[in-house]
């Protein structure tokens, strides 16, 4: 089954299972063993309501815990929930690109590049700094390396990044998006969580130092805050130079 498919899946309104279940614990000990592996948890959700349940409940909780421990017990450390206790959307976040349709969020993009599964993506929070204005950088942001998609035809290199805030709903860049009355988008929401966007480039909030991190053109560079604080954007990557370009072997 293909990750946006596993992802997308729209669950039937009662469960189709005809064996009973296995009990919660022997459920969690059997994902244990597996390592808390995300693309069957998310096919398995597809297909069973009352396993998507206890996925959402228990499941992706641990498996952002033992792929992020160290961001997660930062995010946590309020002690409110992460974005609203919602796990499967930050789990989504950490494994998942979600690419862009043809005049869709990013409407500058004439192809399509479809999401796909991330193996592993390295967040900081110290890259989280520079995608904010300095009279927010006490908020606390973080973001991903850019998910390279190379060679777009007339596109060039476009890179894909995405992050989560750490308590957004008393971020100073969500008080500086309501005050400056930035508007939500119309149609498109949050590929993680389904909640409405707010566009950073509207809203004149995109620093330049969030180009410089990513190695973009400083114009052709865009992300989306949702009202959970999920960030979603897209850059244009600069060319590597002869010096960083990988030796040929002989």
């Amino acid at each position: 089954m293909i990750i946006t498919k596993q992802y997308r899946c729209i669950h039937s309104a009662s469960c189709q299972c005809s064996k009973g279940h296995l009990s919660e614990d022997a459920i969690f000990l059997v994902f244990h063993n597996l390592k808390w592996n995300p693309k069957l948890i998310a096919a398995l959700s597809c297909v069973c309501k009352w396993f998507d349940d206890l996925a959402k409940r228990v499941l992706w909780k641990e498996f952002c815990r033992t792929r992020a421990p160290k961001m997660l017990c930062d995010l946590q450390s309020t002690g409110s929930h992460v974005v609203d206790g919602n796990w499967r959307a930050l789990g989504k976040l950490l494994t998942y690109c979600s690419g862009c349709t043809k005049g869709g969020l990013f409407k500058n993009i004439q192809n399509q590049i479809p999401g796909h599964f991330v193996y592993q993506t390295r967040f900081s929070r110290t890259s989280g700094k520079s995608f904010l204005l300095p009279q927010c950088r006490t908020d606390v942001l973080y973001v991903s390396d850019p998910c390279e998609h190379l060679d777009q035809g007339e596109e060039g290199d476009i890179g894909f990044f995405r992050g989560v805030f750490k308590s957004f709903a008393t971020s100073k860049v969500r008080k500086m998006l309501i005050s400056k009355g930035a508007k939500l988008h119309q149609t498109e929401v949050c590929p993680y969580c389904k909640a409405k966007l707010w566009s950073m480039q509207q809203a004149k909030m995109i620093p330049q130092s969030a180009s410089c991190r990513l190695g973009s053109y400083e114009d052709d560079i865009e992300y989306f805050v949702c009202l959970n604080g999920h960030l979603i954007g897209i850059c244009t990557l600069l060319p590597l130079s002869d010096s960083e370009e990988a030796p040929e072997l002989e």
